[in-house]
């Protein structure tokens, strides 16, 4: 097989790649290594930022998203029993952040890229990325019980932390900077409406929680909880009444209940590979950096890359200028890193450290009390979360 760009991963960096090249004219494949059913169905993130909605909007897969998608003007910070609205329009200019699934988003890209797009390749397993310093790399790959070939001018790696692309860097070329937490999330979903508008981020006595929603009828909340905590140590009504302690102000409010459908524990961790380009090869989204969910920051940084990338290559289609995409790594960086900090400070900031002590708890309350009493750095919260723009 021959194709102009290589695209390893189904998900939604790789398909929105795929769909933004497309549009400008320029061939690609995709090798996802599940099937179809897994790519439309595994729970991932669900939280957008402004530049997100504005990149589906451009490839136009934003059709379900503007019936579908909850428009969020702002976050509620809850510490101490009190509550404290922080108004992104009003701090940002404008920007708002939206609620639609991961999951939807996937679903409606494949259906574009199968209806309409380039190839597609479901339950191709790429097994190795050879010459990427050439101007021919080569991707290998096992699909319908047999090895075969693809041959590409450019690969973009978008399959994730545990793929290929990375180990493929040289290991004298990479540098990897990474920190564990020393706590976890159990999140759940919950056939229940959601118990309030806009998603609650709340340092409570026993610890972090967040309150989020998938749809109108379906809640998402998480609990800060010790590592290696497995989902069946929690049963229902201990979550419950966890999260309602959490949540818990002096105010006229209470926490819906309802049937809990999925359990998980996520651990935290922050992860940054540099750098994100090794030839003609490229890395995008989780491939190249992970940082803990805190910040909402996962899809919507693996969307900046892409974008980035594919500008670069049709700047290269179009003008033969290469001049962006040998800046990608550095401009891609500059960004990672600003989220990475970013999801950091609001990590920290809001769980309670299993080894700290009442020092440690002050300076959280402090750093709370300064964000809601301060239009500053309740604006430079909102700028971080509705999203920086692409450094361009």
């Amino acid at each position: 097989m021959r194709t102009t760009i290589g695209i390893i991963g189904g998900g939604p960096a790789g398909l929105l790649l795929a769909r933004l090249l497309h549009r400008a004219g320029i061939d690609c494949v995709v090798l996802e290594s599940r099937t179809r059913a897994y790519a439309e169905h595994r729970q991932r993130a669900g939280m957008l930022e402004q530049g997100t909605v504005d990149a589906l909007r451009e490839c136009g897969a934003a059709d379900r998203l503007e019936v579908d998608g909850l428009v969020h003007n702002g976050i509620e910070l809850r510490f101490d029993r009190e509550r404290h609205h922080i108004d992104f329009p009003v701090l940002t200019g404008g920007r708002t952040v939206t609620i639609y699934a991961q999951t939807e988003i996937v679903k409606d890209l494949i259906a574009l890229q199968l209806a309409d797009g380039p190839q597609l390749l479901f339950e191709a397993e790429a097994v190795a990325i050879e010459r990427p310093e050439s101007d021919t790399p080569v991707v290998r790959f096992v699909h319908q019980g047999r090895e075969q070939s693809l041959t590409c001018d450019w690969v973009v790696g978008c399959d994730g932390f545990h793929g290929i692309a990375r180990d493929t860097f040289p290991a004298a070329l990479s540098r990897t900077y990474e920190h564990d937490y020393p706590y976890s999330w159990l999140g759940v979903l919950a056939d229940v409406p959601p118990s309030c508008e806009e998603l609650i981020y709340a340092r409570g006595e026993g610890g972090f929680a967040l309150h989020s929603m998938r749809s109108p009828s379906v809640s998402r909340l998480y609990l800060q909880v010790p590592n290696e905590t497995f989902p069946d140590d929690w049963p229902d009504e201990r979550i419950w009444d966890e999260l309602s302690a959490r949540f818990a102000i002096d105010a006229d409010w209470h926490l819906e209940r309802g049937p809990i459908t999925a359990k998980s524990v996520t651990p935290m961790r922050s992860y940054v590979h540099e750098p994100m380009r090794h030839g003609r090869l490229l890395l995008a989204g989780d491939a190249a950096h992970i940082v803990p969910p805190t910040g909402a920051k996962g899809l919507n940084l693996a969307v900046s890359d892409v974008r980035l990338a594919a500008r670069a290559l049709i700047e290269l289609h179009r003008t033969g200028s290469a001049q962006l995409l040998d800046r990608y790594s550095e401009l891609c960086l500059d960004r990672v890193w600003q989220a990475t900090r970013f999801s950091y400070d609001m990590t920290r900031m809001l769980h309670a450290d299993p080894d700290g002590d009442a020092f440690e708890h002050r300076l959280q309350l402090a750093r709370l009390r300064r964000i809601t009493a301060s239009r500053p750095a309740a604006a430079e919260l909102a700028a971080n979360y509705t999203g920086l723009p692409l450094p361009l």
